[in-house]
């Protein structure tokens, strides 16, 4: 794997929207983003094509990847943040040049809809890439929890997942090794299979998902559909974390419907990642350890960033 380079206080951080436009109160959210940002010592770069609406539902696939391909190769940007999810990063796919990020490795983060482009961009460059809060979201989450995560794995490169009181909970016992993968669970389903799918052996799976978005039957719907086509016999342990909806039925809950007693791995359950104001940041594509035996079920066991 390929790891980027740390961030500093002083380097230039450049901002893209690869999902939904930043359109109406999305403007003033991004620049209140900006404000906290360059307070705490960094310099913002708003992609180029950043406020375009081009199809009325998003700028085009083509200004998006020319945005992401601009910014990896712009020397004075150190770390590529995505202003805010939506439902079609996916799109951008075949016009990423992924040699151009193999060439320039730098961070890049961000939630939701934007793991779907982390995941594709570890796959496809070699890339450590991760999964945290977006650029907008700085702003309008209630707490700092967030941000202050990712200052701490990118300035600090400290690898501690989440804080130290935070509650793990064991759904299935175990302990394994291996390299992180996942995110929002109706994006990973859809990469489990055609041209731009990932790679899922001897993976450690993290999911969640947007319960106002996907109901309990929905979300059971994807995780047949990747049992149905191998997933779960591929990964060495599943990683469980936000999932809210108004039936109260939880994200567990559905996993064990769908697994039964059909395997064996490990599986646990947090409330740090997700939708939801305490956002950790986790690396894709770094190697993590679960041991349910421990407090703390899951920690990383090398560096993502240099």
């Amino acid at each position: 794997m390929i790891l980027p380079e740390r961030l500093k206080r002083g380097d230039t951080i450049g901002v893209i929207a690869p999902s939904d436009p930043i359109i109406g109160d999305n403007i003033e959210e991004l620049e209140s983003a900006r404000k906290i940002i360059e307070k705490d010592g960094f310099k913002v770069k708003y992609s180029k094509n950043l406020f375009l609406n081009t199809n009325e539902y998003s700028s085009s696939a083509k200004e998006k990847a020319q945005d992401i391909n601009e910014m990896f190769a712009d020397k004075e940007v150190k770390m590529i943040w995505c202003a805010k999810g939506g439902e079609n990063s996916n799109t951008i796919f075949e016009y990423i040049d992924y040699e151009l990020i193999k060439q320039n490795p730098k961070i890049i983060c961000g939630y939701s809809d934007i793991t779907s482009l982390t995941n594709m961009i570890t796959e496809k460059a070699g890339l450590v890439t991760f999964s945290g809060t977006n650029f907008k979201t700085i702003a309008t989450d209630e707490t700092d929890y967030s941000y202050k995560e990712a200052i701490k794995r990118f300035v600090d490169t400290d690898l501690e997942i989440g804080q130290a009181e935070e509650k793990y909970y064991t759904i299935q016992e175990g302990r394994v090794e291996g390299k992180l993968i996942g995110g929002n669970l109706s994006l990973t389903r859809a990469m489990v299979s055609g041209k731009y799918s990932i790679n899922f052996t001897d993976k450690i799976l993290f999911l969640e998902e947007l319960g106002f978005e996907t109901g309990p039957a929905l979300a059971s719907n994807y995780l047949y559909y990747m049992k149905q086509n191998g997933v779960f016999d591929k990964i060495k342990g599943l990683w469980i974390g936000n999932y809210e909806h108004e039936s109260g039925i939880a994200l567990e809950k559905i996993i064990m419907d769908v697994l039964g007693n059909e395997y064996n791995f490990p599986i646990i359950k947090s409330n740090n990642f997700g939708h939801i104001e305490t956002k950790t940041v986790i690396p894709i594509g770094t190697k993590a350890k679960i041991d349910t035996r421990n407090q703390v079920k899951i920690e990383l066991i090398e560096k993502c960033v240099k």
